[in-house]
């Protein structure tokens, strides 16, 4: 049985400086994303593309996406394998290739930095990435490959 499930994003263009797109120059890509019921988001573009550095920008956000959804399907996996996970940090990069004024990811790998408990299996804990991959919506849903690096550490006691 399939559920839907629905987003609302508003996204406003707030980088009008007088005389709107008339040329490459004349505009601010900043932008404000709202989300009802969240912080809103100063948004623009990398400052590759004239975008503003201090401000989050498309591609920074689909890599934390996916980092971010990993992470939440990891926990979920692991609490399954019964591992138990007291610590996880992300350092994920994404890759992405222009052409004119086209471009496209070509891969964005993640390297969780897992901490478990001692009682847990490092195998499984492991193990539980594949199944975290499998599971993350949003690594359903792109078109390149999102690879994961993992590191799994055990607490000292």
């Amino acid at each position: 049985m399939t559920h839907e499930h629905h987003y609302r994003v508003d996204v406003e263009w707030t980088g009008n400086l007088g005389t709107g797109t008339d040329g490459y120059r004349s505009y601010s890509r900043d932008h404000a994303i709202r989300i009802a019921g969240k912080p809103t988001l100063a948004g623009s573009s990398d400052p590759a593309f004239r975008g503003d550095a201090g401000r989050h920008n498309p591609e920074d956000m689909l890599v934390a996406a996916l980092s971010t959804c990993h992470m939440l399907s990891y926990l979920h996996m692991a609490t399954l394998a019964g591992v138990v996970v007291t610590a996880y940090t992300d350092a994920a990069e994404g890759t992405m290739a222009s052409e004119g004024d086209g471009g496209r990811f070509v891969e964005v790998v993640l390297r969780p930095l897992v901490t478990i408990g001692a009682a847990s299996d490092p195998a499984r804990a492991e193990a539980a990435h594949a199944d975290a991959h499998h599971a993350c919506f949003i690594a359903s849903s792109v078109n390149f490959p999102v690879r994961c690096e993992p590191r799994i550490v055990i607490a000292s006691v």
